[in-house]
């Protein structure tokens, strides 16, 4: 039985490949990522009621219409209420796919992250993978911590709000722009959680010393308590300080790390290089020095030594 003449290529062990074996692992990759989110896209369609439920009631619970609109201006007591609507015939169906589509893509995180790490991981080095990991590891904690934190404060944000609706004027909130909202204050939120990581990352590359972040800590607290004052439009202060808290402490817990990375590169390059490492050269000009003058009729190379005297090359005193 006759053999194949094609056989398969050894992976180099440095990860390199010509750019058309690039390509056509980038697209294997995408592939795989864009069926795993096919896949729970559909899975998440039958439960989009739930899942527009689980952002949409807390808001309700705030702010929501127990009574109709006439009842409530008959009895005159000045609360303000809202009702979630949709517009237009095909505005659920539209809706349906956005937030399954949404839910997919979230659900779906660990399998594209992973095709991700597995198209960059060859060309990195032991010790960018280790970080890349540990940055990846931190990461997406924190910002599910900073997403939990919006999802808290939401009600109150709602509350706050539509308590500027005037006397009488009904207020009828349109579900696609109130999920858009909910989806811009997760991200802001789990952005800001991502400081500290941001920080630990610049001290580790050198831009940015520990000290120098701790000299920040004046303008720190006052800007992250600006933010969740306007992040979290409430009277309540304590509304105000449970976001701003937990930021706080992530920035001071940044600024120890870096301390105590700037502590173990300054014993590094105490102690020197490691008896495996190449220790750095100094290629600084220096001055040689006075040139030691050559004695009349003393020949300058030995070559011309043995010849007796110079010999002339087109001209020229070469000894070569």
């Amino acid at each position: 039985m006759l053999k194949s003449a094609r056989t398969k290529e050894e992976k180099d062990p440095e990860g390199r490949m010509p750019l058309a074996d690039h390509l056509r692992e980038l697209r294997n990759r995408l592939t795989k990522s864009l069926l795993a989110i096919m896949v729970f896209t559909v899975a998440a369609a039958f439960f989009y009621n739930e899942i527009i439920e689980f952002f949409t009631q807390p808001v309700l619970d705030s702010v929501g219409c127990d009574a109709s609109f006439s009842e409530l201006a008959m009895k005159g007591d000045g609360e303000s209420c809202a009702r979630i609507t949709i517009n237009g015939l095909i505005a659920p169906f539209t809706l349906a796919l956005k937030v399954s589509l949404m839910a997919g893509v979230v659900l779906a995180c660990p399998f594209w992250l992973y095709q991700l790490w597995a198209f960059l991981a060859p060309g990195l080095h032991r010790e960018e993978k280790k970080y890349a990991l540990s940055f990846v590891g931190a990461g997406f904690p924190l910002f599910l911590g900073g997403g939990f934190f919006a999802y808290l404060v939401l009600p109150t944000t709602a509350k706050v709000l539509i308590e500027f609706t005037p006397f009488g004027v009904d207020n009828l909130l349109p579900l696609d722009e109130l999920l858009d909202l909910v989806t811009r204050m997760v991200i802001v939120f789990g952005l800001s959680f991502e400081l500290p990581l941001l920080l630990v990352m610049l001290n580790l590359g050198g831009v940015i010393t520990g000290k120098r972040m701790l000299g920040w800590w004046r303008g720190m607290i006052m800007g992250i308590t600006l933010f969740a004052a306007i992040a979290t439009p409430s009277t309540d202060p304590l509304t105000m300080l449970a976001l701003a808290v937990p930021i706080w402490v992530l920035y001071f817990t940044a600024v120890l790390v870096s301390l105590a990375n700037d502590r173990r590169r300054r014993a590094r390059e105490a102690a020197g290089p490691a008896p495996d490492e190449a220790s750095d050269l100094d290629l600084t000009p220096e001055d040689i020095g006075e040139v030691e003058a050559v004695a009349p009729g003393r020949p300058a190379l030995p070559e011309q030594a043995d010849q007796g005297s110079p010999r002339k090359l087109n001209g020229y005193e070469d000894a070569t």
